[in-house]
């Protein structure tokens, strides 16, 4: 019987430089692999060598899932059925969470490949950690409408799911967006609705900050191109 190939989820810095974030057997397990499927192979390849500097980078298969087109789940099938360690890595810092990487897990789940998965910075998790706002009870919903009447409609909904279920509502915006959905956040949520948000996570100028909304609006925070996200909460 031919060997099995494995999955491997390989975590990411958020941040370039910020590869303390990184745990040690996550970096030994990048050394079990032979091949990389990635979101950004430029990005990836400079981690790799922080991470590792011994490593020969073109002693691997590369892969770039995009949308992880049917060729993609092709090519991640054969490497896996030729018994390969296959690795999976994220721009998104922990695979398949806000990742287009899950297309990749659920194709190896339904072929009953093994997964491994290993932990490493996730933005959504870090951010509802430090919020002090509900983490038995919460939901992340991505990026919200982008037309205005339909955004501010969604932020009230989010808001009533925060404050009446007590349940914290995480959503995220394009960067060069950011001050225009903290305007909208602001202009539609009640006076007393906690509001956090969480900026450059894991950077030096990392920032998170939970305050009402009351609060925000004696000195908004700018936000322009920052990556940031945001939380609702009772």
């Amino acid at each position: 019987m031919s060997k099995q190939g494995t999955v491997i989820l390989l975590p990411m810095e958020l941040y370039e430089g910020a590869a303390h974030t990184i745990p040690a057997y996550a970096i030994e397990a990048i050394k079990t692999c032979s091949v990389f499927f990635v979101e950004n192979e430029k990005t990836t390849r400079r981690f790799f060598k922080r991470v590792w500097k011994e490593m020969v980078i073109d002693d691997y298969r590369w892969y770039t899932i995009h949308k992880a087109e049917e060729s993609i789940k092709q090519d991640f099938y054969k490497e896996l059925k030729a018994g390969n360690t296959v690795g999976i890595i994220s721009e998104a810092g922990c695979v398949g969470i806000a990742d287009p990487g899950q297309i990749l897990i659920a194709f190896a789940q339904e072929k009953g490949f093994s997964i491994k998965p290993l932990v490493g910075p996730s933005s959504i998790l870090l951010a509802l950690m430090a919020s002090g706002m509900n983490g038995q009870s919460f939901q992340f919903n991505g990026y919200l409408p982008i037309e205005t009447q339909e955004r501010r409609k969604k932020i009230k909904e989010l808001e009533n799911l925060a404050v009446k279920q007590d349940r914290t509502q995480l959503f995220i915006e394009t960067p060069y967006r950011n001050n225009q959905l903290l305007k909208d956040i602001i202009d539609c949520c009640f006076k007393e609705t906690k509001l956090c948000i969480a900026v450059d996570i894991t950077a030096n100028s990392e920032s998170i900050k939970t305050k009402t909304i009351r609060e925000w609006m004696v000195q908004l925070p700018d936000l322009h191109k920052k990556p940031a996200i945001f939380l609702l909460g009772a």
